[in-house]
């Protein structure tokens, strides 16, 4: 009897354990964590779900390259095509818009490029480029370093005749990016919600925004489990769910900054 009472115990405690320790891995962007936006809706998820979240947050590329290898339940990016290529390799379930919110061009107040009002993000990475004058590039294979590239290349300007010279490759995150333009005064590109949460601005301000293609979607897929059998598919597509549900995206209405809503829900588009 006292055998059997205490196998009864040891299983009411492994229920226990498993129900207080459901956790999945969700690899996300830098600005989702830097922004302080998951600081604002894990704890809400949580609560509903009695799930936690351990977030990896790294750029873009790297958090699909950790979806690669199935060391994550879920992956929250933001760069549609690399986002595409993951999903056409099978390493994706299926994939759902999320949010939005744009990229601005950061500069200097003194603006020695001249850029400040511009609506035409081209041209003014053509001035910037023309005045040779400081910018700082991720270079970490992010979605903002791979929007970046994108729009140098459509503003017909090779930066790899800059590198030694006004274009600097730092291969680190937002935060990190944006510390450095403000101690150098240089340019870079950012998503609007880190730099609303980012305190140390220095000199720098807002100079070039509002062009349609600094458009930035976020997307997020369950890695696969077929190819990745320790993918915890249940609660990361709980997650998922919650995410694009009504409450998730009220919850991402909600996080402001200042006032000001740092990202636009839009899974029900």
């Amino acid at each position: 009897m006292k055998r059997i009472v205490a196998i009864g115990a040891v299983l009411l405690w492994s229920t226990i354990a498993f129900a207080q320790n459901r956790t999945i891995t969700v690899a996300s962007t830098t600005s989702t964590e830097q922004s302080g936006l998951f600081g604002h809706l894990l704890p809400l998820f949580s609560k509903a779900e009695g799930i936690d979240v351990k977030v990896v947050a790294v750029g873009t590329g790297q958090a699909l390259d950790i979806g690669r290898r199935g060391d994550a339940d879920v992956v929250f990016v933001h760069d549609r095509p690399a986002e595409d290529k993951f999903m056409s390799e099978g390493q994706g379930v299926k994939r759902f818009d999320v949010m939005y919110n744009d990229f601005v061009i950061i500069g200097p107040k003194s603006d020695p490029a001249q850029i400040a009002g511009s609506k035409d993000v081209t041209d003014a990475l053509r001035r910037i480029a023309a005045a040779k004058a400081p910018f700082i590039s991720r270079g970490d294979k992010s979605g903002t370093h791979a929007a970046e590239l994108r729009l140098w290349k459509e503003a017909g300007v090779d930066v790899s005749s800059g590198k030694d010279s006004w274009y600097r490759e730092i291969g680190q995150g937002m935060g990190p990016a944006l510390n450095m333009a403000s101690s150098s005064n240089a340019y870079l590109l950012s998503d609007r919600g880190t730099w609303l949460s980012f305190r140390n601005r220095g000199e720098l301000a807002i100079l070039t925004e509002g062009d349609k293609r600094l458009f930035n979607q976020y997307g997020v897929m369950l890695v696969n489990p077929a190819k990745h059998p320790n993918v915890k598919a249940q609660d990361g597509q709980a997650f998922i769910d919650w995410l694009v549900s009504p409450k998730g995206q009220q919850a991402i209405a909600g996080y402001k900054v200042g006032g000001e809503q740092l990202f636009f829900p839009n899974a029900a588009n």
